[in-house]
């Protein structure tokens, strides 16, 4: 079995007993952290890929901060998969990262139900499907078995039975094994109600065991890519970390926009002045609530470790894997800064 090395800079940084200083101990395990990743390799190619555009409600994405003024109910995300390859002592690995399967996704309870009490003709003007996970991979002359791993910060919404198999159906992916947090994996197979609202029903099915890896913390997968636990929004999170030319990438929903980690420079509707009344330095993603004081640890946590971004210093190196776009059926909620896309590296074709 592959052997991932542990990372332990976060261990315990949370264990303090006031409220900030678990924020300053694990800001300052994130600044350690992020020393000994830009001193290390870089990833060998990391590109982002957009798969679907789709509204969510601005009163989880934003919170209590979005301001509803213009009676605005929801904001428009882009929702990405990444191709990220790097070097181990096992040869060169490839992997996904959160490659959606939208056509499955939709039967995620709270998904169904929007969809069933939108019009037909409106529902095809706000969601926007661009390509596939299996599209995306043949488009870059990959095949499905080049694919060793697949990742998802969390479980939130998602189906994997396609991509890994089940007693029922082949894999797409016949090579791939999802990479998951523990936690995340069995919170997964036992929900409350108020979880079992954003899990998509039966989406890890008939998952055969091996094709699960189960870790635990925070891992290094191998040269310039990283899985940080980051609890909160959910309690088996982890954070997608690559080093590449441009920095250190941190991918994750935790936020659903840049400006969800630099909100004092929000362009959207209250944001940023709501953020400058209350002194928060983040505004978290809750639409489930698991554990909102973690998840505003976490969010501190990525955006340190990803420093600032070269494209503008002000705003952090943070790529949401799912990033608030600007829409015109939903004003105010443009963002101030928005990622767009990333393409480093040159990519390795397996003969």
């Amino acid at each position: 079995m592959t052997l991932f090395k542990q990372i332990t800079d976060f261990d315990n940084s949370r264990s303090a007993y006031g409220q900030q200083a678990r924020v300053e101990d694990t800001r300052a395990a994130a600044e350690g952290f992020r020393k000994t990743m830009l001193a290390g390799p870089k990833a060998r190619y990391f590109r982002s890929f957009d798969l679907v555009k789709v509204p969510y409600p601005a009163r989880y994405g934003l919170r209590n901060a979005f301001s509803r003024e213009r009676l605005v109910e929801y904001v428009h995300i882009q929702n990405r998969v990444f191709v990220v390859q790097f070097d181990t002592e096992e040869g060169v690995k490839t992997m996904l990262v959160s490659p959606s399967d939208y056509k499955r996704n939709g039967e995620t309870p709270f998904f169904r139900r929007l969809q069933d009490n939108t019009p037909s003709l409106f529902t095809n003007m706000i969601v926007d499907r661009q390509t596939t996970a299996p599209a995306v991979v043949a488009s870059l002359g990959l095949k499905p078995e080049d694919i060793d791993y697949i990742t998802y910060d969390h479980l939130h919404t998602q189906d994997v039975r396609r991509w890994l198999g089940t007693d029922q159906e082949q894999a797409v992916f016949p090579n791939a094994k999802l990479l998951v947090h523990w936690r995340e994996w069995e919170s997964a197979q036992d929900l409350n109600p108020y979880q079992a609202d954003w899990y998509c029903p039966s989406g890890i099915a008939g998952v055969p065991e091996d094709k699960v890896i189960k870790f635990d913390g925070s891992i290094m997968l191998g040269d310039g890519v990283a899985l940080v636990h980051t609890p909160g929004h959910t309690e088996g999170n982890h954070s997608i970390v690559v080093h590449t030319d441009e920095g250190l990438w941190v991918t994750s929903e935790n936020g659903v926009s840049v400006d969800s980690y630099a909100p004092h420079l929000s362009a959207a509707s209250g944001v940023a002045k709501y953020a400058k009344t209350i002194g928060t330095e983040v505004i978290i993603n809750g639409n489930t609530l698991e554990n909102s004081i973690d998840q505003y640890i976490s969010m501190v946590q990525e955006k340190t470790i990803a420093g600032p971004s070269q494209r503008d210093p002000r705003f952090p190196n943070v790529f949401p894997s799912s990033e608030m776009t600007p829409f015109w059926a939903f004003p105010g909620a443009k963002p101030a800064f928005y990622v767009g896309e990333a393409r480093h590296g040159r990519l390795h074709t397996p003969t």
